[in-house]
């Protein structure tokens, strides 16, 4: 397990729009969020292109990201922005020189697919804010708040409400996941979760109920739900009905999936597409606590290294 090195003031890093198009002001006012903190921000070549709903080709993305992978100089990747695309990036980068000096990256939703190619390799990165996010009300959010204390090596420990839906226990393994849609278009491909000694974090915006379903049986299906050792459930924002209703809100159709095994899980964490957005570590090892009272979730010290510049 490695952690890339903690951040600091004056530390060079980058913002990429590695799969949709962006307006230009979103992203230009993240980078001021993150000189604001100290850092020295460039912007990728291409980040403001534009072809159909990609930030450019994906030549062009992979191009400035495969630049920001491998200049020792960046010690951050913050992604601009979600959408789609990551995948057809994904499949065009060379990540030699990123394993011998990695570094933070950083986003959310499509993002998950960055997520699980590391988490694949041990090497942590942050499910958090992108762009966006970086401030509610034209002041810093919470989310932005916590990422910065993050990557700066104050680790997260969050304490949260019980939820009823909650199934009480204790529990320790690698966090993995993200969206739900996209660890879903994941199976069967080399960046499907290993599911042992993983607790899975979920969250995911806009999908019919019927949907939310079928993704949860694609897991138990496959055995993926029977093997983790815990489950974190988000933010599910915007879900939708058909014409006629499924008879199930989002957080009881993941109940039902998960009814036959007995891991601790965690209703209502806030992060994924709502406010707040909290940062979570993937690929790191984490403990959860969940009881009648409520939710402690912590970093577990001791397991991992951090590397070298």
């Amino acid at each position: 397990m490695k952690f890339p090195p903690y951040l600091s003031a004056g530390d060079h890093v980058a913002i990429l729009s590695p799969a949709g198009k962006i307006a230009r002001q979103v992203a230009e006012r993240g980078a001021d969020a993150l000189r604001r903190q100290g850092f020295v921000v460039a912007i990728g070549q291409h980040a403001f292109d534009e072809a159909g709903v990609f930030a450019g080709s994906d030549a062009a993305r992979a191009a400035d990201m495969q630049q920001a992978l491998d200049d020792h100089s960046i010690r951050a990747i913050f992604f601009a922005r979600g959408g789609y695309g990551c995948l057809r990036t994904h499949l065009l980068l060379d990540w030699t020189t990123f394993f011998k000096h990695p570094k933070w990256l950083v986003g959310f939703s499509d993002a998950t697919v960055f997520h699980a190619f590391l988490t694949r390799h041990a090497i942590a990165s942050v499910h958090g804010v992108m762009t966006g996010g970086f401030e509610q009300d034209e002041v810093s959010s919470e989310g932005f708040l916590r990422l910065l204390d993050l990557l700066e090596g104050r680790m997260p420990e969050y304490e949260i409400p019980a939820h009823t839906l909650n199934r009480t226990g204790v529990a320790s393994g690698i966090l993995a996941g993200g969206n739900l849609s996209i660890i879903q278009s994941l199976r069967g491909t080399p960046l499907d979760i290993e599911p042992q000694g993983k607790i899975l974090f979920i969250e995911d915006i806009g999908e019919h109920h019927y949907h939310l379903d079928r993704m949860m049986h694609n897991l138990k299906a496959g055995g993926v739900l029977e093997q983790l050792t815990g489950l974190i459930v988000g933010h599910f924002t915007g879900m939708k009905d058909g014409e006629t209703p499924f008879g199930r809100c989002a957080c009881e159709i993941i109940r039902e999936a998960v009814a036959a095994y007995h891991y601790p899980v965690v209703f209502g964490f806030p992060a994924g597409h709502d406010v707040p957005n909290l940062p979570l570590l993937t690929g790191a090892p984490i403990a959860v606590r969940v009881a009648e009272s409520g939710v402690t979730i912590k970093p577990m010290s001791g397991e991992a290294t951090t590397t070298g510049c």
